[in-house]
């Protein structure tokens, strides 16, 4: 049996606890210092996740910030990461704030991200790592994980297969079977790169697939689309492959990778919908980013979309439409905020 603690009482670090309660490990949640009102409505509710829709199991032991400290001060085997992107920094402060005379318990992080760091593209890991290096902690190990798994599929014990990547095999193999189950099916990779690059550009891939109906054809009834728009569809996610392969390739992952699970497999569940492929599917229909935003999908963050913005002039430097036709068409719609517009005969 492990120690271990979930930061982050959020959708998929509460799913996250199912598993690992299922593998008999000692596991609490601690919310962050945003989640208080929300962990006091859970409880109150006996253990009801409004976001889940399904109670956790009472042996979940589940903390507000308050006890944040006294837990990540116990002796722990594994830290998992919960928390949104945008919560990176606030992590960093507080895993360095309480390691920094001691040694940090492996990391896992759940949460996918790729930025722009002194024009260069960086990871959510390597983000991670360096505001933890620049704080003093100059040996964290930080694991990620990826795949097609829904937070809802897995706290209701839904078949689902994810992969566990880490620099160092042994590690990532370690923490697979940590949480193994008859239900949630690890493998594991030392492809860390390829696995986070994939989890994260397959947000905007995504988009473009779930364009599919509106992109198939320009002169056939709503009919004759809902039956074809398929042979579109494919077209688009044999194209994504291609272009998620050289773009991995490019950040020093394995193309192999995309293949897998964390590339095709997360490609595949993301794509048949969610936010990213409506968001999509509304701009195949040629509305542009800005209407949809108004009209549609007021409040809702989209985060092909962000991710779209933030990488759009590197992207377009690095590699140009002949090279990534697809990724760019697709990017270049959101942040120039016009129809989508692709170039086919470039496709491979």
């Amino acid at each position: 049996m492990s120690k271990i603690v979930i930061i982050g009482a959020g959708a998929m670090g509460s799913a996250f606890a199912f598993p690992c309660l299922d593998n008999n490990h000692d596991i609490s949640i601690v919310g962050t210092h945003l989640e208080n009102e929300f962990i006091d409505d859970l409880k109150k509710n006996k253990n009801f996740h409004s976001g889940l829709k399904i109670n956790i199991p009472e042996e979940v032991k589940i903390f507000k910030f308050e006890k944040f400290d006294e837990l990540l001060k116990s002796n722990l085997d594994l830290i998992v990461l919960g928390i949104s992107s945008k919560g990176i920094e606030w992590v960093a402060d507080e895993l360095s704030r309480l390691y920094k005379n001691k040694a940090m318990p492996k990391l896992l992080m759940l949460t996918k991200g790729l930025s722009i760091h002194n024009n260069k593209y960086e990871l959510l890991v390597d983000k991670l790592e360096r505001l933890l290096d620049s704080q003093g902690i100059t040996k964290a190990n930080i694991s990620a994980i990826g795949g097609p798994c829904l937070a809802s599929g897995l706290a209701n014990r839904v078949h689902s297969s994810v992969v566990v990547a880490n620099k160092d095999i042994k590690i990532a193999k370690q923490i697979a079977d940590m949480l193994n189950t008859s239900y949630y099916h690890t493998s594991h990779s030392d492809d860390l790169n390829g696995v986070e690059v994939s989890a994260a550009i397959k947000n905007i891939f995504s988009m473009a697939v779930g364009a599919a109906k509106g992109l198939c054809s320009n002169n056939i009834s709503d009919e004759v689309r809902e039956k074809n728009y398929l042979n579109t569809a494919s077209a688009l996610i044999k194209q994504s492959i291609y272009e998620m392969e050289i773009f991995v390739e490019h950040l020093k992952g394995k193309k192999e990778t995309v293949r897998g699970l964390a590339g095709l497999g997360d490609l595949y569940v993301s794509s048949g919908g969610g936010r990213n492929a409506k968001m999509g599917a509304y701009i195949g229909e040629g509305l542009i980013f800005s209407e949809v935003k108004k009209t549609k999908m007021k409040k809702i963050t989209v985060e092909g979309a962000d991710l779209a913005k933030e990488i759009a002039k590197k992207v377009n430097e690095d590699f140009g439409e002949e090279k990534l036709p697809l990724m760019i068409g697709m990017i270049n719609a959101i942040v120039d905020d016009k129809q989508l517009k692709l170039n086919w005969e470039a496709f491979r």
